[in-house]
């Protein structure tokens, strides 16, 4: 088990790789959907305060900058008009399953109930941008993901208490940006499509 302070170099890893996406949002190098990331700015947050409820410790600064984080990308997207992909009708399904998860958050008041639909809420939101991984890697960035994603692993191994409220955001949280790390780096969607049609010449 780490010592918990290096729940701040996780912090510091997702922050460095977002910096990054930031900027290259800026300069229009890739296409954040900007659904995706205003809706992850929340249930972050959520849990933040959810966790707090549960009496989990430091842990709990991991999803607060979860949640800061895409909102500063989610801003970015808005100085350069060009730089965000644009928004269709999958964007709009999985919102509402992400508004409706944080609406089922708050009628609920047990903390274990909260985490898990603001994960839920968050979880719908990444399928936007899991789909555009998928389909358009060439529109993203392939690190920061995996920034994002060191920062759940750091967290789990910080943990003394393995419980629901204290494992159940960073694992979720390293195993969908780990996802979309490898989506872009191996370009899976084009290698799929390049196999498919490769198989349909031959038959």
């Amino acid at each position: 088990m780490l010592n918990p302070n290096f729940i701040y170099v996780g912090i510091a890893l997702n922050l460095l790789g977002f910096i990054s996406y930031v900027n290259d949002t800026i300069k229009g190098k890739i296409q954040p959907n900007r659904v995706s990331f205003f809706l992850w700015s929340i249930p972050p947050i959520i849990t933040f305060f959810a966790e707090l409820n549960q009496g989990v410790g430091f842990q709990a600064i991991m999803p607060l900058s979860v949640g800061l984080i895409p909102f500063f990308v989610f801003l970015a997207t808005f100085i350069n008009k060009k730089s965000y992909a644009k928004i269709q009708k999958l964007d709009i399904i999985c919102a509402f399953f992400s508004i409706l998860g944080i609406i089922l958050w708050y009628i609920t008041n047990n903390g274990n109930i909260a985490i898990m639909f603001s994960i839920l809420a968050d979880a719908a939101a990444y399928v936007p941008t899991l789909v555009k991984s998928y389909n358009k890697p060439q529109t993203e960035s392939a690190w920061p993901w995996l920034a994002a994603g060191s920062s759940g692993f750091i967290t789990l191994l910080t943990i003394k208490n393995s419980n629901f409220a204290n494992i159940t955001f960073p694992l979720y949280y390293l195993i969908i940006n780990v996802l979309v790390y490898v989506l872009v780096q191996y370009k899976i969607g084009i290698l799929f499509k390049k196999k498919n049609t490769i198989t349909k010449k031959v038959k």
